[in-house]
């Protein structure tokens, strides 16, 4: 019979939960589409001459403003916003315009809702030329490889009694709750 030291548990149980603390922070586009990009490479040079990029892998993220099934297939059009450490669009006023994101999948525009963040891994394809209100605008065009959809985060308030209230109290502030599973789609090349 072998006896274990009990002391000798402790650096494995924290090994092991120091690695799947850094499996939950990795970026959510494949490290091989990640190495195509080059990183110096910015939203707003790709939006203001999109034909000098055409060809060039790119990683964009933002919020979709409109989808559409297309004979080319899903067509979403995104408000680019910066992007947070694994990818995922800041929640911010800030943004250097709209991309259009083309997968020649045909993805359910029910889940692929207004209003729903998105990174976007593709190739530059130019740009094209699109009615947005009264004016014509220009939308870098992206060829999807890898697409992501961030789950939907709603603010939920614990049902406690308003005698419990203290603005200053930890409990009292608002739970966030993941309500739907992540969403991650690669492109079949």
């Amino acid at each position: 019979m072998i006896k274990r030291d009990k002391g000798s548990i402790f650096p494995y149980s924290m090994l092991i939960l120091l690695l799947i603390l850094i499996a939950g922070c990795a970026p959510v586009i494949s490290k091989q589409v990640r190495e195509q990009v080059r990183p110096e490479v910015t939203f707003t040079e790709v939006f203001n001459d999109p034909e000098r990029y055409k060809g060039q892998m790119v990683i964009f993220s933002g919020v979709i403003v409109d989808a559409k099934n297309t004979k080319e297939g899903t067509l979403l059009q995104v408000l680019q916003r910066p992007a947070g450490y694994r990818g995922q669009p800041k929640d911010v006023d800030e943004t250097g315009g709209r991309f259009l994101a083309l997968d020649r999948r045909y993805l359910d525009v029910n889940v692929f809702t207004k209003g729903r963040s998105v990174t976007v891994a593709g190739e530059v394809q130019g740009k094209r030329v699109l009615p947005l209100g009264e004016i014509e605008y220009s939308y870098p065009l992206i060829h999807v490889k890898e697409l992501y959809l961030w789950p939907v985060v709603k603010q939920y308030r614990p049902p406690y009694p308003s005698y419990y209230y203290h603005p200053d109290s930890w409990w009292w502030h608002d739970q966030v709750i993941i309500v739907k599973p992540n969403k991650c789609t690669k492109g079949k090349e």
